[in-house]
């Protein structure tokens, strides 16, 4: 047989299994949902609530990837510039999305034109919490001592210039009041040292504190959503008092730009599927997580809003990072 012949052949095989391949409908492979903050946070603990779900819903494994990293920018910037195809999504916080352009020089990606908004899953407000016998049990308690050390009482955070560490810095504007921030590499490690008494306060999300709460591991001191939360009605707002003291962290998937609306349309119909589960609502309404719909469109502008301002907060707190 010529070599000719016997290459031409050997290319034409190529082509068709290549295009084989590329012909496989959406989804054919296990998809990566990018989670870019440590375990133990909001979007980890939402991730791995709907991932089964999502997957059943999908036709296709769905397998939780934590890319934690500089405020969440290191996972955020992997899936900006992953494969456009559908595999790698990312579910992400708006104090990832929507602050870290303010707090960053360069965060590495452009939150609006990088991503395309699949999906708002929920929202939910962050919680004052302080170790059991702590001496603060109320925001009043709180304030007053600041008041009365001002710079020695001290606060841990999720890390500098998330949402637990400007609500902080919110509530030492609001309340006249200078409570020191100590920033940590996740939520997860804040609490460790509150329940461990290195530090007596924190602002955490609600469903990574909850779980404590109820068991009587933290005292809960009040909450930053303007109205109490259905999932523990009995803790009082900061806005009850300092009405303009009021943030909470949404949870939402994205893709990267660039991903086909037949493929943003599968991934949109499977998630209404896992959101309709009454056992999967269940559990994220346990976490503190307010379900309200919202629309792809609705969650860009929401995205542009929070962005303009939190770019405020940050700049009067004066945080700002490399």
């Amino acid at each position: 047989m010529h070599p000719k012949f016997i290459s031409f052949v050997a290319v034409l095989l190529g082509a068709l299994i290549s295009f084989g391949l590329h012909a496989q409908p959406y989804p054919h492979k296990p998809i990566s949902l990018v989670v870019p903050q440590a375990a133990g946070g909001t979007n980890d603990i939402v991730a791995r609530l709907i991932a089964p779900a999502f997957g059943e819903s999908i036709g296709a494994s769905v397998v939780v990837e934590n890319r934690p990293g500089a405020g969440g920018n290191i996972g955020t910037q992997s899936v900006a510039r992953s494969p456009k195809d559908g595999y790698t999504l990312l579910l992400t916080i708006n104090s990832a999305q929507a602050i870290n352009p303010a707090l960053y020089k360069n965060p590495g990606f452009d939150p609006v034109n990088d991503f395309v908004p699949l999906y708002y899953v929920g929202a939910t407000p962050y919680v004052l919490v302080s170790p059991p016998g702590s001496p603060y049990k109320t925001l009043a308690e709180v304030v007053a001592a600041a008041k009365k050390r001002p710079g020695e009482l001290s606060y841990a955070s999720a890390g500098n210039g998330t949402i637990s560490h400007l609500l902080g810095a919110m509530l030492n504007t609001s309340a006249g009041i200078d409570m020191q921030h100590i920033p940590y590499k996740g939520v997860a490690p804040a609490i460790n040292d509150v329940l461990g008494g290195q530090v007596p306060l924190a602002f955490a999300s609600l469903p990574s504190a909850l779980n404590y709460i109820k068991a009587g591991k933290l005292q809960a001191i009040a909450i930053s959503s303007a109205k109490r939360s259905s999932a523990a009605p009995e803790i009082p707002t900061i806005a009850e008092t300092y009405p303009d003291c009021v943030g909470e962290v949404w949870v939402a998937i994205f893709a990267p730009s660039g991903i086909s609306p037949e493929i943003t349309k599968k991934v949109q119909i499977a998630m209404d599927k896992v959101m309709a589960r009454a056992d999967v609502r269940e559990k994220l309404t346990a976490q503190g997580l307010d379900l309200q719909p919202v629309n792809p469109n609705r969650l860009m502008n929401l995205l542009k809003e929070e962005l303009a301002k939190w770019a405020r907060i940050v700049k009067a707190s004066g945080a700002q990072l490399d």
